[in-house]
């Protein structure tokens, strides 16, 4: 079975992105804030506590009364979402036989009674899951949310919720010089050679990498040709200077690397329409390389190349909306 398209969008739910889980009205077996770890859910046959088995994920007790449980979670960016997942991994005997999940979208940072008191909207109906699985479900709503309520029915374990989506940040934010490579900006990885170690949109995250496994890194090329990632900017910008950091790749860190840009409306196919921002340039391993950028034009796209291949912790392309793009 084919895995639904909406997986290869940013989780914009994972702690990666500064989401959270901010309100539970149960979690006496296992806490809610487990719910956004980016890492996979692990098991340990052997790890009991006080309170009983010990599960990496969000756990409420055996309902006695009416009623049913649920988690609020923030965003960590805002965002049009396309599908959620509801992975109930390593629960068998104790997972909710029904979910659904609701959204809001609100200003400032509300607190957790503002958020029980919001006018939240379904986006995913009731649905049947299954026990120590990835339970995944389409939405279709081409609302922004910035907060998202997970319903389970009447009790029981969720290893992890991912809300894969297309992020939308506050336009309000994003002035002067940003970094328009940061998916929490809104860009995207939309193209890329190889993935074999790890994901290209590692680059564009948050924060800097704290080991390899937090970057990108392809398979060793043996054909002569190089690898590549190309990444569609939060807005067509001015770019002013641009970062290729190496950082934790020591033995295997690109020999070289190269980065071009495109205009808004470019075909990414028209080698012609490409402009230099770093000409084919020597790395160092574990390093941060900055480079100053003299485009004459504001660019949507920007491709890396690295030579022949190698790692790449992070991506940063700095520069400045231009005002159409601004206003989106």
């Amino acid at each position: 079975m084919t895995d639904p398209a909406f997986l290869q969008l940013p989780d914009l739910a994972s702690r990666t992105l500064a989401g959270s889980v901010v309100y539970a009205n149960d979690e006496l077996f296992a806490q809610r804030e487990n719910l956004v770890t980016p890492e996979p859910p692990a098991f340990d046959t052997g790890d009991f506590g006080h309170k009983g088995k010990v599960y990496d994920g969000w756990e409420t007790r055996r309902r006695r009364e009416p009623g049913h449980d649920f988690a609020i979670v923030r965003l960590g960016v805002p965002g049009v979402v396309r599908g959620v997942v509801i992975d109930t991994a390593w629960f068998t005997g104790n997972y909710p036989p029904f979910a659904s999940v609701d959204a809001v979208e609100t200003e400032g940072y509300p607190t957790p009674d503002q958020l029980l008191a919001a006018p939240w909207q379904p986006i995913l109906d009731k649905v049947a899951l299954a026990g120590d699985t990835a339970n995944t479900f389409a939405v279709d709503s081409e609302f922004r949310w910035t907060h998202l309520r997970l319903n389970i029915f009447p009790d029981g374990g969720v290893a992890r919720l991912r809300v894969h989506g297309e992020p939308r940040p506050d336009p309000a934010f994003l002035t002067g010089t940003i970094d328009l490579a940061a998916l929490e900006h809104g860009a995207d990885v939309v193209d890329c050679s190889n993935r074999f170690y790890s994901s290209p949109r590692n680059i564009i995250a948050p924060g800097r990498a704290r080991h390899m496994g937090e970057g990108w890194e392809n398979a060793r090329r043996r054909d002569g040709g190089n690898d590549h990632v190309v990444v569609r900017l939060a807005g067509e910008g001015h770019v002013d200077h641009v970062e290729i950091d190496t950082s934790y790749f020591v033995g295997n860190a690109p020999g070289w690397a190269r980065l071009i840009g495109i205009p808004d409306g470019a075909a990414l196919s028209d080698e012609s329409a490409w402009v230099e921002l770093v000409p084919q340039t020597a790395l160092l391993p574990d390093c941060r390389h900055r480079f100053r950028v003299d485009a004459a034009v504001p660019l949507r796209h920007v491709r890396l190349d690295v030579y022949p291949d190698g790692g790449i912790a992070r991506l940063r392309v700095h520069g400045r909306l231009t005002s159409p793009a601004a206003e989106i």
